[in-house]
């Protein structure tokens, strides 16, 4: 950054006032040529991320699907709205901290699934159901087996015979 008044020197920092997360940086600098201070504003700006679909396409990176298809997934479940907006947070948070730009849609919708496995177990198989698009019950039963306890997975013959 070139001094605005000499247009020779360069600035040196000579103290930051860093705010609450979200506001901008506040700098006061010193002209290395002529003395001169002036203040500078630095604000972060992030790379909105686009999501890669099955199909190829691109889409804006949107919070409010994520939260609507995760409040359909727990639909008179004892979730609360606080819980479904951490599952927000974290999921974006590492879409954006394991990907620069675009994101595949699979590793959103595996995050998801990850969270929702420790959060609730009916949420995890209603989301699993349309994001893995079961065709039928067998489907159902791969995905849940592994959850149950072992030895209760396997039904027992209850038909009586005398």
């Amino acid at each position: 950054m070139r001094c605005p008044f000499c247009h020779d020197g360069d600035f040196q920092v000579i103290d930051s006032r860093t705010p609450k997360s979200g506001f901008p940086v506040r700098r006061r600098r010193v002209c290395t040529g002529c003395k001169r201070r002036v203040f500078t504003v630095e604000q972060v700006e992030e790379t909105p991320l686009k999501v890669v679909k099955k199909d190829h396409t691109r889409e804006e990176f949107d919070r409010e699907k994520l939260r609507r298809g995760l409040h359909r997934a727990c639909y008179k479940r004892p979730v609360s709205d606080e819980q479904i907006d951490d599952v927000v947070r974290r999921v974006e948070a590492e879409a954006h901290s394991r990907y620069w730009g675009e994101v595949p849609a699979a590793a959103l919708g595996e995050s998801i699934m990850d969270q929702l496995k420790e959060l609730d177990q009916v949420a995890y198989v209603r989301f699993a159901s349309v994001y893995r698009e079961f065709k039928d019950v067998s489907d159902f039963v791969q995905e849940v087996e592994p959850m149950l306890p072992r030895g209760k997975g396997k039904r027992k013959n209850r038909s009586h015979t005398r």
